[in-house]
């Protein structure tokens, strides 16, 4: 049995998120849908929005073409929130092979389907998914009642993170043979070792941390904690309770119930809380968000379809990938901010993709893609990785893709 990944068109919520990625990208409770397929041992390929088609040739040669499947085949939509009890179900729908659908909320979640199926070329299109639901109502695929849940808007990357993190996290400490330092902290580098200085709580949860990790002096570790191998924590971090730091991450300040995605940069004084923070993000000096509303009341959000009531209390700032903060930038609760955007001052509102953002100095402008393509060879540089004709394309692409939406002045920002 072979595994295909499909994105439906309501990824299009998970924007800006998931605007320079898939959705089975998107780390979510300690991994991504895709880390979390290793468990299933299938070959893994995949339908993509065109715009990141390339890259995904280029980086996990996962391309899926329609017609007819030559096998049993596993269907599972990119925006499934990789949990424990979610890759077991999976994995004993792999087992079965039992022809099958699950959904979520009327969207396809998963579906196992015979050889001689027809997959549409694009099922990310609405008519492309179309096809692909007619195609199992002809093939009289029966639906079951298996729990598996969708990402839909930004905020669930952080609902779901805290829900799943600590199970995702003790699972796989559970099933490898990591190096247990001292009660709760293990390391994946056996010659790992944790100065004194270092303080680490483990009453709430374990803490892993993967190999080539830097950590400073007067810092306070509480789990459930993952650091990402080469990151950096610097000298009085605070890191606690469900937080997720990327490979090659650098951070500092205080972080709390967050995820942090590889390359990115929140190195200085700040409280980041309750947050998504894409990749190749950097937050200046002092940047801080706030997840509670004064009122203590529940969070709402305006997305495109309209005002969402998240049911969370605590919710902070959601960031796509290669957005920049100045330093002492001050994001309020909730705030959906865009990939590839540059933000200064008070953060009072969501944020465009390809915005410079400084309303509070009366200015919010279009920042070109040019800019964002000169600035990520630079991040690249510094990192020793080389920019690829298909990095530089996939930016013009999205600025492309969010051009209407946007609807900037296109002149310089003037500070």
């Amino acid at each position: 049995m072979r595994t295909v990944l499909f994105e439906d068109p309501l990824v299009s919520q998970l924007d800006p998120l998931a605007l320079a990625r898939p959705a089975y990208l998107l780390s979510c409770g300690g991994t991504t849908l895709y880390g979390a397929l290793g468990a299933i041992v299938t070959p893994v390929e995949s339908y993509v929005r065109p715009h990141l088609r390339a890259i995904e040739d280029a980086d996990r040669t996962l391309t899926a073409h329609g017609g007819a499947v030559p096998e049993t085949t596993l269907l599972l939509n990119g925006a499934v929130v990789p949990t424990v009890a979610t890759i077991r179900t999976l994995n004993e729908l792999v087992q079965l092979g039992k022809q099958c659908v699950v959904r979520n909320r009327d969207q396809i979640a998963a579906a196992v389907v015979p050889a001689g199926f027809p997959l549409p070329l694009n099922p990310t299109d609405s008519d492309g998914y179309q096809l692909l639901k007619r195609a199992l109502d002809e093939f009289n695929v029966p639906d079951e009642d298996y729990s598996i849940h969708l990402l839909r808007d930004p905020h669930d990357l952080v609902a779901e993170h805290v829900l799943n993190f600590a199970d995702t996290l003790e699972d796989r400490i559970a099933r490898n043979d990591f190096t247990q330092l001292a009660d709760g902290v293990f390391v994946t580098d056996p010659n790992t070792t944790i100065d004194s200085l270092i303080r680490c709580d483990t009453s709430k949860g374990p803490i892993l941390i993967e190999e080539n990790v830097s950590i400073g002096p007067f810092t306070y570790l509480r789990g459930p904690l993952h650091i990402g191998k080469n990151a950096i924590i610097n000298e009085h971090a605070s890191l606690k309770d469900n937080v997720w730091v990327g490979n090659n991450a650098k951070v500092g300040g205080e972080v709390e119930e967050s995820v942090i995605e590889p390359f990115s940069n929140k190195q200085h004084h700040g409280f980041l809380g309750h947050s998504y923070i894409g990749s190749w993000v950097n937050l200046g000096a002092g940047t801080s968000n706030s997840d509670l509303k004064n009122t203590y009341g529940q969070i709402r959000i305006d997305y495109d379809y309209g005002r969402c009531d998240t049911g969370m209390q605590f919710l902070g700032c959601m960031i796509g990938d290669y957005t920049k903060s100045a330093i002492n930038t001050s994001i309020f609760t909730g705030k959906v901010i865009g990939a590839c955007s540059m933000l200064y001052g008070f953060i009072t509102t969501n944020v465009p993709s390809f915005a410079n953002y400084a309303r509070t100095f009366g200015q919010v402008t279009e920042l070109p893609a040019d800019v964002l393509i000169d600035t990520q060879r630079r991040m690249f540089t510094r990192r020793r990785i080389t920019q690829r004709p298909i990095d530089i394309q996939l930016l013009r692409d999205m600025n492309e893709l969010v051009r209407e939406k946007r609807q900037l002045v296109e002149e310089r920002l003037a500070l």
